[in-house]
């Protein structure tokens, strides 16, 4: 007997919810969301439709119970990050900007590569479901913890350039579309960490320039 989100289940009963899950997820991979057909998971799980809404009220729960708990990790952990450094003395943020976004940017890296066929279902087969602004939600946060990173600057009498929101969404968006295309495009584990530190590195020269202060690792 397994304990599955705090509720029992025999083997018969586990077994039966992977191949609904597994179904789920090759459906999802071939077709994306709204193409999916929940017929087809059925017959591809082997389960009637009866059983299927025994464990899933609908296709989308479905999609949400495959890749509801990585998403979930992914934005918690960043956005704990974020709120983590906005907590640092403002003479540690300036100090080590560049070292703690590195860190952060290393296990999302790590994280993302782990998970590359739930992120690829996200960005490339979420549409219709709470996960199609995925990325959008990431940049949000991102816009807001660089705001209150550039007050900071001020604050300890940096002078820094206008630099809009807008102009923040912009850079964000593009430099976290690229990092996630570590899965979009499967890459090989070497190739995607050496993208992405040369992503880093792209960006921290950037941010140091338009900033006005280093941006480095410490």
């Amino acid at each position: 007997i397994y304990l599955i989100r705090g509720v029992k289940l025999k083997d018969s009963e586990t077994k039966t919810k992977e191949k609904i899950l597994n179904a789920g997820k090759k459906e999802f991979s071939q077709k994306g969301f709204r193409g999916a057909s929940l017929r087809n998971i059925v017959k591809e799980a082997g389960v009637t439709t009866g059983a299927f809404y025994g464990y899933y009220k609908s296709k989308e729960e479905l999609f949400s119970a495959i890749v509801g708990q990585v998403a979930d990790t992914f934005m918690e952990t960043f956005l704990n990050a974020q709120n983590s450094f906005a907590k640092l003395p403002p003479e540690i943020q300036t100090e080590n900007m560049g070292k703690i976004s590195g860190d952060c940017m290393e296990w999302e890296a790590d994280y993302i590569f782990e998970h590359k066929d739930i992120f690829r279902l996200i960005l490339t087969c979420g549409e219709g479901t709470e996960y199609e602004n995925f990325i959008d939600d990431i940049v949000e946060i991102e816009v807001k913890s660089t705001l209150d990173f550039i007050n900071v600057l001020k604050n300890t009498g940096h002078k820094v350039r206008k630099i809009t929101p807008q102009f923040i969404h912009i850079i964000a968006s593009g430099m976290f579309t690229a990092f996630f295309e570590i899965a979009i495009h499967d890459m090989e584990y070497e190739t995607a960490m050496e993208y992405v530190k040369m992503l880093r590195e792209f960006h921290t020269s950037g941010w140091s320039e338009i900033l006005g202060v280093d941006c480095g690792e410490n």
